[in-house]
């Protein structure tokens, strides 16, 4: 079974500055990977999983690569490396949409397809919480035995102004590993239907 653990690692010991591109390109040949899916942060990645799965889709198998880089400002050096004018591989991937144009820029300088990344509204949460509607994604929160936390923080001062779906967004950040936690919670509850267009755009090319 393709396993892309040893690839991700060469990754990032080649952002920490610990890794020189040659190894990198010979960690790829070795696990297979033909594309990867430059994500922003972990949850984006859980989310991309977790709706491959209900797909009936192994990644691995067919040689893509979700990887997530900490940042969207980070693109433009992973683009370089690992796109066709680096390690050969095709790109693509999400991003914000106030992060468009540094996806933009990454992408002109790899040489890598322009039409293949696909933007958030604002972002991947907010697709989700949109996608399903905030009665369900605040029951699925009720199911996960967070309402009591979620009260609770409604309950701020700065939430009274916020849209319910900007205070789901802003609760599933407040605590580390659940938006990680509910990136895989709400993916796994979108019907076939409601698969937000990013999502969909991403999974038409890979």
């Amino acid at each position: 079974m393709a396993d892309m653990t040893p690839f991700r690692a060469a990754v990032v010991a080649w952002a920490a500055g610990g890794l020189d591109d040659e190894p990198l390109r010979e960690s790829a040949e070795r696990s297979s990977v033909r594309t990867v899916v430059l994500l922003e942060g972990p949850s984006d990645a859980a989310a991309v999983d977790t709706l491959a799965e209900r797909r009936g889709r192994n990644l691995a198998a067919d040689g893509v690569c979700l990887l997530s880089m900490g940042g969207a400002m980070s693109v433009g050096r992973f683009a370089r490396l690992l796109g066709p004018s680096g390690c050969g591989l095709r790109l693509t991937g999400l991003c914000d949409a106030r992060e468009r144009d540094y996806y933009a820029r990454g992408w002109e300088r790899a040489g890598a397809d322009p039409s293949e990344f696909f933007v958030c509204e604002a972002d991947l949460e907010d697709e989700l919480i949109r996608a399903l509607g905030v009665d369900l994604v605040t029951e699925l929160v009720r199911a996960e035995g967070d309402l009591r936390p979620l009260r609770t923080f409604l309950r701020q001062p700065a939430q009274r102004e916020r849209t319910a779906g900007q205070q789901l967004r802003r609760f599933f950040g407040t605590k580390k590993g659940r938006k990680v936690h509910y990136g895989r919670v709400l993916a796994e509850a979108l019907a076939p239907d409601r698969v937000p267009a990013p999502l969909s755009g991403l999974f038409a090319v890979l």
